[in-house]
């Protein structure tokens, strides 16, 4: 369906939830090292649930290996730093979501990457800190699942 691409993801449960999102959207989850916890470790699994058999998740080395890989696709680099809001855009099957760690979002070159279809930001009062990575990846997604008419959703 979608490309959920989690940038070097800090916090076990984070990544469990969306492994869990994942299977319930039937989209892909690429994770980008390093990570600040095993895959296999008790929060991550308790997070996901029974969803970890039934998700496709790949692990890549760094940045450019996972980009060679979704070359094909659209990649939208979701940041506080963007301007356009992640609702103004349309979306395809097959797009990528690429989203940076929990305490400090994707770095410059991520954010200035002219590869990136767009760079785009979830609507948030001011001042305020950013949202949690599970619940902002569940807002873009479900939004994107939403343009192509929740295609093989219930």
């Amino acid at each position: 369906m979608f490309n959920i691409v989690l940038f070097e993801p800090e916090i076990p449960p984070n990544t469990g939830n969306i492994i869990r999102l994942c299977v319930n959207t039937k989209s892909n989850l690429h994770i980008i090292k390093p990570m600040g916890f095993s895959l296999d470790e008790k929060p991550v699994r308790r997070a996901g649930l029974d969803y970890h058999d039934m998700a496709n998740v790949k692990v890549y080395e760094n940045y450019e290996e996972c980009y060679k890989d979704l070359k094909q696709h659209r990649h939208f680099a979701v940041t506080t730093k963007a301007k356009k809001h992640y609702h103004q855009l349309s979306y395809e099957v097959g797009d990528v979501f690429i989203f940076g760690p929990e305490t400090r979002g994707l770095p410059p070159e991520r954010l200035k990457d002219e590869r990136n279809y767009a760079n785009i930001r979830i609507p948030m009062v001011a001042s305020n800190r950013s949202m949690n990575l599970s619940n902002t990846v569940a807002v873009v997604m479900f939004e994107a699942w939403r343009q192509i008419n929740f295609i093989e959703g219930v």
